[in-house]
C-alpha cells in the first residue's frame, strides 16, 4: 500500500516538474525569442495614432447664406466583451442613437467580436450625453457630418457626401479637393488599463475652404416654388429651370423638379437625383429657330426685311413640313416667322443656308460640346455629323429636330443673343475662401447687329399674336421663344410625349436676366406657350422685382 502511495506521489511530482519545465520554457520563449514582438505589441496597444478628420468647407450662396455646412458629430462603437449589462446599456443608448432597442441589444451581445458600430455621425450633443453615461466598452470617435440648412433648395446642384466624408455628387463631388481639407494625425498614449494619458497632434488637420456660389437663395427658392406649381398642374416627368445673368454667365438659380431633400435622400428616385440642367438632353424644337434666323442674318443670306412666301406645307425630300396649326398661304418676314413659330418659314431659311453652313453654326454656337460650367456630369448633347446628313435632314434641323441639347446649352446660346453676340461659359462658383474666381472669357459668335436684330424679333413672341403672349410682364419689354418638341424614341417620335419649353430675357433692350424653363412630358397640354411660358413669367417677375431691375 505504501509502495502504491509512493508511486503516485512520484508521478505527481514528475508531472509538476514537467509543467514547471514547460512554464520555464514558455517564459524563456516569450522573454527571449518573442521579446521584441511583445514589446512592440505593448507599445502599439499603449500608443495609437488616429486620423483626425478635417472639417469640410462651407458652401454659401451669393449673399453668404449657408447652403452646406459641416457640424461636429460622433461615431459610436462598442466592445461587446466589456459590456457588463447589455440590456441596461441598450435602454440608455437607444433613444440617443435613434435606433430600436432590439437592434442595440443585438449589437451589444454579438458573440466573438470586440468591435461593433452602434451609430455613425450622430449629432455632437448626443455624443456628449453618451459620454456622460460613462459606460465601459462604449467608445466615441469625433467626426463631422454634412448638413444642408435649406434642405430642399438646390439639392441636385449641391450634391451629397458619403459616409467617409467624400463628395459623391454635384458640387460636393466636383469641388471635393477644395471642400475636404486635409485630415490630421493624433497620437494617443494609454496606460496599461487603456485609459488615455496624453494626446499629441502629430499632423494638424486643415479645414476645407469656403465656397461661395453665384446662386441667389431667394431666386432659387422662388424658382423651385414655381416648378412645384408646374408639377402640380401638369404632372410632368420632370422640369428644369435656369436663371442667369446673361452679361457674364452667372447662374442665379438652377432648379429641378421633382425636388429631393439633401438631408434625407431616402427613397428619392434616381431621375430626381439628377441635375438635368446639365445631365439630360432633349430636342429643343422651336426655341432653336432663333439660331436658324441668326445664322442666315450673320451670313448675309437674309435681312430683317426679307419676305418669304410660305405655303401651308413644304416638301423636303421624303419629309412634309407642316405647321403646328393649319393655315393658308402667307408671306412672312423673319421676325414674323419667329413670332408665329412657323415651321415652313424656318425650314425655308435653313435651306437658304445649306447643310455646310448650317452645321458650321450648330458647332459655332456651342452645341455638341459641354458649355464648361463648373458642375460635374455635363453632357455634350447629340449633333449629327455633317457626313451623315440626308436629303431630309435640312427639313428637321432648322426646326430644332434631329439635334439634342442640354438646358444649359440652350441658356448659354440665348445669353449670346442677349449680350450682343458673346458666347460665354456659364459659371456657378463665385469665390473660394474669399478669393474671387474670374469669369471665364467668352468668344464672339455673331456681330452685335445680328444679336440685336434677332432680339428685336423675339420681342414679338410675347406680344399680341405671339405664341407666348401670356408671358408678358406689365411695364417690361421681353424677348423669348417657345418650344414644343416630340420625344424621340425607338428610331422615331412619340405621338403622346412632348417637351414644352420657353427661353427668354429681360429687359429685352438691356438684358440683365435670362430664364429658361423646360418641362418634360407634361400631361393634358403640350405647348411651350401654355406650359412653360407662364412659369417663365412668374420666375422673371419675381427676379426683376427682387433685384430692383427697372423697365428699359
Amino acid at each position: 500500500m505504501l509502495r502504491l502511495i509512493d508511486r503516485r506521489i512520484g508521478l505527481l511530482f514528475a508531472a509538476f516538474l514537467f509543467m514547471l519545465a514547460c512554464a520555464l520554457a514558455k517564459a524563456g520563449w516569450l522573454g527571449v525569442v518573442r521579446a521584441d514582438d511583445l514589446r512592440n505589441a505593448a507599445v502599439v496597444q499603449q500608443n495609437a495614432v488616429i486620423d483626425v478628420p478635417a472639417q469640410r468647407g462651407t458652401i454659401e450662396d451669393a449673399g453668404g447664406q449657408v447652403l452646406a455646412v459641416s457640424e461636429p458629430a460622433v461615431t459610436v462603437t462598442a466592445n461587446p466583451y466589456l459590456i457588463e449589462d447589455p440590456a441596461k446599456v441598450a435602454r440608455a443608448l437607444s433613444p440617443l442613437l435613434g435606433k430600436p432597442l432590439e437592434e442595440v441589444v443585438d449589437k451589444l451581445t454579438q458573440p466573438e467580436t470586440g468591435f461593433v458600430y452602434l451609430a455613425q455621425k450622430i449629432p455632437g450633443d448626443k455624443g456628449r450625453k453618451i459620454k456622460d453615461l460613462g459606460f465601459n466598452g462604449i467608445d466615441l470617435v469625433a467626426e463631422h457630418r454634412r448638413r444642408y440648412p435649406r434642405a430642399w433648395s438646390a439639392s441636385q446642384v449641391l450634391g451629397t457626401v458619403g459616409a467617409e466624408g467624400k463628395g459623391l455628387a454635384g458640387l460636393e463631388y466636383s469641388l471635393d479637393r477644395t471642400l475636404h481639407g486635409r485630415d490630421g494625425k493624433r497620437q494617443v498614449v494609454k496606460d496599461g488599463a487603456g485609459a488615455p494619458l496624453s494626446l499629441r497632434e502629430r499632423v494638424p488637420a486643415v479645414p476645407g475652404k469656403t465656397v461661395r456660389l453665384t446662386l441667389d437663395a431667394a431666386i432659387q427658392d422662388r424658382t423651385e416654388e414655381v416648378l412645384a406649381e408646374v408639377g402640380r398642374q401638369w404632372s410632368p416627368k420632370g422640369a428644369t429651370a435656369i436663371v442667369m445673368d446673361p452679361r457674364d454667365g452667372s447662374v442665379l438659380a438652377l432648379a429641378n423638379w421633382p425636388r429631393v431633400n439633401a438631408n434625407d435622400l431616402g427613397d428619392a428616385p434616381e431621375y430626381a437625383m439628377q441635375n438635368r440642367a446639365v445631365g439630360a438632353t432633349y430636342e429643343p424644337g422651336s426655341t432653336f429657330k432663333a439660331f436658324t434666323v441668326a445664322s442666315a442674318l450673320e451670313d448675309g443670306k437674309i435681312t430683317p426685311q426679307t419676305s418669304f412666301y410660305l405655303p401651308p406645307t413644304l416638301q423636303v425630300a421624303d419629309r412634309e413640313i407642316k405647321e403646328s396649326h393649319p393655315r393658308g398661304p402667307v408671306t412672312y418676314t423673319p421676325g414674323q416667322i419667329l413670332e408665329k413659330s412657323s415651321n415652313v418659314g424656318a425650314v425655308k431659311i435653313g435651306l437658304l443656308q445649306g447643310r455646310e453652313r448650317f452645321h458650321h453654326w450648330i458647332e459655332r454656337l456651342g452645341f455638341g460640346r459641354p458649355t464648361g460650367i463648373d458642375l460635374p456630369g455635363e453632357e455634350r448633347g447629340i449633333v449629327l455629323p455633317l457626313d451623315r446628313y440626308s436629303d431630309s435632314t435640312m427639313g428637321n434641323l432648322p426646326l430644332g429636330q434631329g439635334i439634342s441639347v442640354t438646358p444649359m446649352q440652350m441658356a448659354s446660346a440665348y445669353a449670346a443673343l442677349a449680350n450682343g453676340g458673346m458666347l460665354r461659359p456659364p459659371r456657378i462658383v463665385s469665390q473660394i475662401d474669399g478669393v474671387p474666381q474670374p469669369a471665364p472669357e467668352g468668344r464672339r459668335v455673331m456681330s452685335p447687329e445680328t444679336a440685336r436684330a434677332v432680339s428685336r424679333m423675339l420681342e414679338g413672341v410675347t406680344g399680341p399674336g405671339g405664341t407666348a403672349s401670356g408671358a408678358d410682364i406689365p411695364g417690361y419689354v421681353l424677348a423669348g421663344k417657345t418650344g414644343t418638341s416630340q420625344v424621340a424614341e425607338l428610331g422615331g417620335y412619340s405621338e403622346s410625349k412632348y417637351v414644352a419649353s420657353f427661353v427668354g430675357f429681360a429687359p429685352a433692350r438691356n438684358p440683365r436676366l435670362l430664364v429658361s424653363v423646360m418641362v418634360d412630358q407634361p400631361s393634358n397640354e403640350i405647348y411651350g406657350g401654355l406650359v412653360a411660358a407662364p412659369a417663365f413669367k412668374q420666375i422673371t417677375s419675381f427676379a426683376l422685382s427682387y433685384r430692383g431691375i427697372p423697365p428699359e
